[in-house]
């Protein structure tokens, strides 16, 4: 199917051949509830590990708190967002790779009963491994390794990386695919989640449109007291509040990026009344256009 591009994540690997990426990602002095990885998917795999802080992250309209040393595995295709959970630093580091990466294996037969399951997206891993099983831990090293070779880069890293992954994804196959296949999870909420998708689109593609509940709930044909509880399990927020957070984060872009005045920036992302935006702008950002402009 066709995902809405604008809401990719920045994710530009470097290599074609070996498309493999890794962002250290440092949110410092974040206060409880400040978003720390926006709404957004991509077709890459995700690996995040978190290095110090706690969040909550909603991850296809499922809620997971993770903390420092924990494990998030994210598929291809797969809406997630995080959240703060305390006053503190966040530190977390994101393994972001497509699957061609392992193009060379695709008539293997081992590979293609083991790992291609995963990459081909008929099996998922837990997206927090070691919470369904403690043998999981013991892989979660090579997750480091990995984050090492792409920091110091050293000659032939890239076959390191890859080789090191393949082996992670083998022995959590090994640890996950007898359950699996036995029980396999049910996958009933991926509907409502590529319905959602659309209208996300709409909303950060639209800033100066004015979209209801009553409309926003007709779009994805649903009611809206159904609408506003699938909006708030698939991102944690509110739709108001999620419209909200997405025009301040334009707003803040333009202010940054533009000579626009403050009315017109106002206007820009939905708000007719300035004196109505600087109050939302302070309410999630801690301060006035003018103060940040002057930042």
């Amino acid at each position: 199917m066709t995902y809405p591009r604008e809401l990719w994540e920045n994710t530009r690997l470097e290599h074609k051949t070996y498309p493999i990426q890794l962002f250290q990602n440092r949110c410092q002095a974040m206060k409880p509830n400040d978003c720390m990885l926006y709404l957004h998917w991509h077709e890459h795999f995700e690996i995040i590990v978190m290095r110090q802080g706690s969040a909550l992250f909603h991850i296809d309209s499922r809620p997971y708190v993770v903390n420092a040393g924990d494990v998030v595995i994210i598929p291809g295709g797969s809406l997630h967002v995080g959240y703060a959970l305390r006053y503190e630093d966040i530190h977390y580091d994101c393994i972001v790779f497509n699957a061609s990466l392992f193009n060379e294996w695709v008539h293997d037969p081992v590979h293609a009963q083991f790992v291609a399951p995963y990459l081909e997206g008929r099996l998922h891993f837990p997206v927090k491994p070691s919470e369904q099983d403690d043998a999981a831990l013991s892989l979660y090293p090579l997750l480091d390794e990995v984050v090492a070779e792409l920091v110091a880069k050293p000659p032939a890293y890239q076959l390191i990386v890859k080789s090191k992954l393949h082996s992670f994804f083998t022995l959590m196959s090994r640890t996950f695919m007898p359950g699996q296949l036995a029980d396999r999870p049910s996958e009933s909420y991926s509907a409502n989640r590529d319905r959602f998708k659309q209208l996300i689109q709409l909303v950060e593609t639209n800033f100066s449109e004015k979209i209801t509940i009553e409309q926003a709930a007709k779009q994805v044909s649903l009611n809206p007291y159904h609408f506003c509880k699938l909006f708030k399990k698939l991102t944690g927020r509110t739709f108001v509040e999620y419209v909200n957070v997405t025009r301040m984060n334009e707003a803040e872009r333009l202010l940054r990026e533009s000579n626009d005045t403050i009315t017109e920036i106002s206007a820009k992302v939905g708000c007719d009344n300035p004196n109505y935006f600087t109050k939302l702008y302070k309410q999630y950002k801690g301060l006035t256009p003018s103060g940040a402009r002057k930042k």
